[in-house]
């Protein structure tokens, strides 16, 4: 049986936070792997865009090797957690592993049991071997045939890859968490991609889904951070009880500022505000954006209201692409480019954020309808689609300066906010109004 789990609870019943699709392929791939079968898993288009073979290891046998080898590019792999790994004593193939999608290979390995190690036969002895907890590094020769990977904590949610995929479902499916997966090659000789992978699969009666169906399952079913630690915090604005939560897909620690009684039973809904880490505006006052004064003015409607919860998502600078590439994009700002084109100018996304970890954070405190103090209605329908109701979007007015208006001309115009803005040619005038 499984020797780990994910940190947080899983749910069979994700209910309207789930679209069927994904949660019946996930489900139809978790059945057939713990019946020993053979299922197949797409990744994204915009990433290798191939299908993998992907079993348990457990049962692998000679027919399931055959039928991999005759299907698949012939390189045998073996996703593994890192702590068998290491007790094992299979270390990164490579020091700099400069692979494009940063697959973790080890060094490969064969079993002392076997012969050239390259058959059927041999490959199989070896697999079940290393699905095998008894076994020990002594048992292997180095280099091998097999080709064991090194799993990344946090799985799809924190590497979107076949090796994650791979071991996230044995995990669903109760099974030991060492996989064997093999690329799917198409008729022509290139790997197999889109229609033809369906077609594969219906021809071998195989499951399919693909990497974001789990990211998908696994995003609307578990419960993603653990409270690492509390204490009561005075603030010029009021009394708060801050959380601090604990990440459990990258260990980054967040903050939740909560004040009254939230669980108060007269109060339907909870007046909230999930605020996106800021460096340059919530700490040093910058005029580029409006961050710091909405983080003030936020905490004082609460703070007026007597009632509600300030969440703080750390990571998020930058609208995710961090304080180094954030101010590289304000250089590019200074010649001309607004904010979204100087993100896309240094290869970046417009906005890389996301909001399933405050939606945790709100469910941890078992908060699940809330007036939401944002400008921006995607972030309404992102915290509905994670299992929060939005019962009333709470409008946040930003502080208009000279060095910020095109800032949030962009985010009105071209990102959806929903901003109060002086037009040319009179904006200069209304600046000087609103500035005196």
């Amino acid at each position: 049986m499984t020797t780990g789990r994910f940190a947080g609870a899983v749910s069979k019943d994700p209910g309207d936070r789930l679209a069927a699709g994904a949660a019946s392929a996930v489900w139809s791939a978790v059945r057939a792997l713990a019946a020993g079968g053979m299922v197949i898993v797409a990744d994204d288009v915009e990433r290798e865009n191939e299908g993998d073979l992907v079993m348990a290891a457990e049962f692998a046998t000679v027919d399931d090797l055959d039928f991999l080898v005759r299907y698949s590019t012939g390189i045998i792999c073996v996703p593994m957690l890192g702590d068998r790994l290491d007790a094992l004593r299979l270390p990164p193939m490579v020091r700099d592993n400069e692979d494009t999608h940063d697959t973790a290979f080890t060094v490969s390995v064969d079993h002392r049991s076997t012969t050239t190690g390259v058959s059927a036969v041999d490959r199989s002895r070896t697999i079940r071997a290393l699905a095998d907890p008894r076994a020990a590094a002594t048992d292997f020769r180095r280099p091998g045939h097999v080709f064991p990977l090194r799993y990344r904590e946090g799985g799809v949610l924190s590497r979107p890859g076949h090796t994650e995929a791979s071991i996230d479902l044995l995990r669903l499916a109760g099974l030991s968490e060492v996989a064997v997966i093999g690329e799917i090659v198409g008729a022509a000789g290139q790997m197999a991609h889109g229609p033809e992978l369906a077609a594969f699969a219906r021809e071998h009666n195989l499951p399919m889904l693909t990497v974001a169906d789990l990211i998908e399952y696994r995003r609307a079913t578990e419960r993603l951070v653990a409270l690492a630690g509390s204490s009561w915090l005075p603030t010029r604005f009021g009394e708060f009880r801050a959380h601090a939560y604990r990440s459990l897909v990258d260990g980054t620690e967040h903050l939740a500022l909560v004040m009254g009684d939230v669980h108060d039973p007269a109060r339907s809904e909870i007046l909230v505000r999930m605020h996106s880490e800021c460096l340059t505006g919530d700490v040093v006052g910058s005029l580029r954006c409006d961050c710091g004064t909405q983080f003030e003015r936020a905490l004082t409607e609460i703070a007026t209201e007597g009632c509600g919860v300030m969440v703080y998502l750390r990571g998020h600078e930058g609208r995710g692409i961090g304080l180094g590439y954030k101010l590289r994009a304000y250089t590019l700002q200074e010649s001309g480019r607004d904010t979204v084109d100087a993100n896309t100018d240094l290869g970046l996304p417009v906005d890389a954020r996301t909001y399933e970890v405050g939606a945790s954070i709100l469910a941890a405190l078992g908060i699940s309808r809330v007036r939401l103090i944002t400008n921006n209605p995607a972030k309404c329908v992102e915290l509905e689609q994670r299992g929060i109701a939005v019962a009333e979007r709470v409008s946040l007015p930003s502080t208009v300066t000279e060095s910020n208006l095109s800032y949030l001309r962009a985010k009105r115009d071209r990102m959806g906010h929903k901003l109060d803005l002086p037009e040319p040619p009179h904006d200069r005038q209304v600046l000087v109004d609103l500035l005196n």
